[in-house]
């Protein structure tokens, strides 16, 4: 059988050694390929990312202070627990900073962001079209960006950027009818943003990230992350 660790999410692009890896392991961990209980084998992991030791040791110390992993004494790291709340309250989070860069980017985007935005929206339907996961994700998390920027706040970007690391991002183009939804909210996000209409590019920006929540919320039951867990 295959090594949990290897088998089905691909390391992200190149970053500092120990972020990379702590990056790679968040995000097996939050899309369910390693769970709760599970120990998180150093060796494994450095072969898929394509590191030494000493990167994934540092990287996984990180998720330790994020809550994501657990050291147990003479045996290793360990996959801690979480529950569905976590993934609610960090979706929520995500939400009400999206949704406030959002209502500040109609307010006062350009036409150069615009045309960017209806360029990344094209290009996701043909990533769509073609079966293209990684472009998929990609485009999806160009087009969010586009907007943080067209904010132009700073702060609050970087304050979502520090919610945005707990989460997946490779990983939602393969959560069922997550390709759908955004199909269906980018559009509508954009006719807002060129309205100039801040309370609905909030709403929208809003119910689009929660509703991501609870797709990955089923997702996770179905892999059976809280089977058995009561206090999910």
């Amino acid at each position: 059988m295959a090594d949990p660790v290897t088998s089905s999410v691909r390391a992200p692009k190149r970053q500092q050694l120990p972020e990379e890896v702590a990056a790679y392991v968040r995000e097996l961990i939050i899309s369910g390929d390693v769970k709760p209980g599970e120990f998180l084998r150093i060796e494994p992991i450095a072969e898929a990312v394509g590191v030494s030791n000493t990167p994934v040791r540092e990287g996984l110390l990180a998720l330790r202070s994020q809550g994501f992993v657990r050291l147990a004494p003479r045996r290793g790291f360990v996959v801690a627990p979480f529950s569905q709340q976590d993934v609610r309250d960090l979706f929520w989070a995500q939400a009400q900073l999206g949704g406030e860069l959002a209502a500040r980017a109609a307010k006062k985007i350009s036409p150069e962001s615009i045309k960017r935005l209806e360029e990344f929206n094209e290009q996701y339907t043909v990533a769509v079209k073609n079966r293209d996961a990684e472009a998929v994700a990609d485009l999806g998390h160009r087009f969010h960006r586009e907007i943080n920027l067209a904010a132009d706040s700073q702060r609050l970007a970087l304050l979502l950027g520090s919610v945005v690391r707990h989460l997946p991002n490779r990983f939602y183009a393969n959560i069922e009818g997550q390709v759908d939804q955004t199909q269906g909210d980018h559009p509508k996000l954009l006719e807002a943003l060129r309205a100039g209409d801040s309370r609905k590019a909030r709403s929208l920006m809003e119910k689009h990230i929660e509703k991501g929540g609870e797709r990955l919320i089923e997702t996770l039951q179905a892999r059976g992350v809280w089977s058995g867990d009561s206090t999910s």
